[in-house]
């Protein structure tokens, strides 16, 4: 029987990553020091490298982001008065099947 799966904490990744990217040890001894898979610390170099634009193009992004969670959550909020109408609809309907 296999044991659980470890999860890295997201600090732990970018350790590990940014000793890669460093290149002063091979990804072989970073894997036997940091006692994971040499194919984790591939993925996760690959994956500092192509994120690391993002950081860089930060404010064009979180203006982006934040105009997109405010139209949802106005559309949400459109949608819970659209649905408190029609709650107040059906009771009043409900209200004079009873009698």
């Amino acid at each position: 029987m296999r044991g659980k799966r470890k999860i890295h904490e997201a600090s732990f990744k970018a350790k590990v990553a940014l000793a890669a990217v460093k290149g002063d040890r091979t990804v072989s001894q970073l894997a036997s020091q940091f006692a994971i898979h040499a194919t984790l610390i591939h993925g996760w170099k690959k994956q500092l490298l192509e994120g690391v634009e993002s950081l860089f193009a930060g404010g064009a992004r979180v203006d982006k982001d934040k105009a997109q969670t405010e139209a949802q959550t106005a559309e949400l909020f459109e949608q819970i008065g659209r649905l408190k109408m029609e709650l107040e609809w059906l009771k009043k309907k409900a209200g004079g099947l009873g009698g």
